[in-house]
């Protein structure tokens, strides 16, 4: 349909006729309204129903769909991280198993409550053994983690420079894990060096440690 085949309609349609089918009309009786006026009304309830079934039912309805769309896509990205982890189940069960066999090797270099005594014999014979003199070696008090225990000790020795590198290196290379920090280096009597450091050990917790521990967790989460 061209443009001049909708002009020629609407020159067609008689806008006075239409006009006079919307006055007078008897709102008792719209059976008996011009064809017009009931087009208009029955356009009018329609679009109003459209509009009243959107706004009370259908707006709802969309707003729950978009939720439900999102959980299905949420859904969709859990299943296929729970799916690649089955898919690479033996491959993190090995890991775990290696990540244990390398744990219990490292566990296996901390000593019991009942190895200390001898551990600090053999860090206190590794500077004897070099032929340092000891001014100082205070062990301190156990400071308790998660399943293992730190012990301090302080350590002021005398000797000559090598000397005191081959009792760090010594005690570096102990079977049982030892650290030297907060190390420091001052002249001493007779071209003699005097170090101060502070040697820590470690040692895992015994079974009773552990239980203890965990009755005094439960404690401090009740007084919570």
């Amino acid at each position: 349909m061209t443009s001049k085949d909708v002009l020629s309609g609407l020159r067609s349609i008689d806008f006075q006729r239409l006009q006079q089918d919307f006055q007078n009309l008897d709102p008792n009786d719209p059976g008996v309204w011009p064809l017009a006026p009931r087009v208009a009304v029955f356009v009018f309830l329609f679009v109003a129903t459209i509009a009243a079934a959107w706004w009370f039912d259908w707006s709802d309805q969309g707003i729950l769909l978009e939720q439900r769309e999102a959980e299905e896509q949420q859904l969709r990205q859990d299943w296929l991280g729970k799916k690649r982890l089955a898919v690479n189940l033996d491959e993190h069960k090995r890991q775990l198993a290696e990540i244990d066999r390398q744990f219990g090797a490292l566990l296996k270099q901390l000593p019991n409550r009942a190895e200390m005594d001898s551990l600090l014999s053999d860090i206190n014979q590794a500077g004897l053994g070099r032929g340092l003199l000891f001014e100082l070696f205070k062990p301190g008090s156990d400071q308790v983690k998660e399943f293992y225990a730190e012990m301090p000790i302080e350590i002021r020795v005398t000797g000559g420079y090598h000397d005191l590198g081959e009792f760090a290196s010594d005690v570096a290379r102990m079977p049982r894990i030892v650290t030297l920090n907060n190390i420091s280096l001052d002249a001493a009597a007779e071209g003699r060096l005097k170090l101060d450091a502070k040697a820590t050990t470690y040692r895992y917790l015994d079974e009773e440690e552990v239980a203890q521990k965990r009755q005094a967790a439960k404690a401090a989460q009740g007084k919570k």
